[in-house]
């Protein structure tokens, strides 16, 4: 059986989030080292380690079967890939910013001014659509001081948290999309291990976004909990020692823990245990 041929990026902020994926999935990597091509401990995978915005041309010609990068790379690309997961890290999103004294204020401020960019493709589609006219200046890296060399205006990057931004004296005025990091194959990808892998990473994908909680309540409030709490089919009930009182124990998305806390308090809940989840196969 040939290995499933993933690429990954080498260096940034989702090459250390994409290893621990594999390494959550059961699918250790060992140590990297400077070697670009690593097979996987345990499990018929081939890891690639590339320059992120050289993923989608693997996977897009068939070197890889499959690789992680950001949404943005991908759009960027504009290659025939289809995305087969939302991995749910490397957040970002793709910003129009300028200088803190700029006059520029909004999108429509920007026509007629030039804006430097590693997104050129992605830049002029957005403007085209907003139906605003300016000048692109295709960069290769270091966006943020081409305002302060007088090469742009303006500038359209990537944001994280937004604190680049502030070192170089820039304020973002809009936003045009949102990326994470995404896993990614060929239109037509047919490799006989990847419906086992996708089986492994919804697993880990499905534990990241649950608890799982167990907590006592008066036997009496078990309805009102039930109705808060579906969990994946039923919560599972137990009596405890003392008449009257259960233990419930069930899964709940974790986006909706907090609220759902205070409304079993309010029922009688008490002792409420939240617990990670490793993996969950549903």
């Amino acid at each position: 059986m040939s290995p499933l041929r993933i690429a990954l990026q080498r260096k940034g902020r989702l090459a250390e989030e994409s290893l621990r994926l594999l390494q959550e999935a059961g699918i250790p990597i060992p140590a990297i080292g400077e070697r670009l091509r690593v097979p996987a401990a345990g499990y018929p995978l081939e890891v690639y380690l590339l320059r992120d915005d050289d993923i989608p041309s693997y996977v897009a010609e068939g070197v890889a079967d499959i690789g992680i990068v950001g949404e943005n790379v991908v759009a960027e690309r504009g290659l025939p890939l289809q995305i087969l997961r939302r991995l749910g890290f490397g957040r970002c999103r793709l910003s129009l910013a300028v200088p803190k004294e700029s006059p520029i204020h909004s999108l429509s401020d920007l026509h007629g001014r030039q804006v430097a960019t590693v997104y050129p493709r992605l830049t002029a589609r957005f403007l085209q659509e907003a139906g605003v006219e300016a000048r692109i200046q295709p960069l290769h890296g270091s966006t943020e001081i081409a305002p302060g060399l007088g090469l742009a205006e303006a500038i359209v990057d990537i944001v994280a948290t937004g604190s680049t931004l502030l070192t170089h004296g820039l304020r973002e005025v809009h936003v045009f999309m949102h990326s994470e990091a995404v896993l990614v194959a060929r239109t037509e990808n047919a490799h006989e291990l990847l419906e086992d892998f996708l089986f492994r990473i919804d697993a880990v994908l499905a534990a990241r976004r649950q608890k799982y909680i167990l907590f006592n309540l008066p036997a009496e409030a078990l309805a009102g909990a039930v109705a808060l709490l579906p969990g994946l089919k039923s919560p599972t009930v137990m009596p405890l020692a003392e008449a009257g009182w259960i233990s419930v124990h069930t899964v709940v998305e974790e986006g909706r823990f907090w609220e759902m806390a205070r409304q079993l308090q309010a029922l009688g809940a008490q002792g409420i245990l939240v617990i990670d989840i490793e993996k969950l196969i549903r």
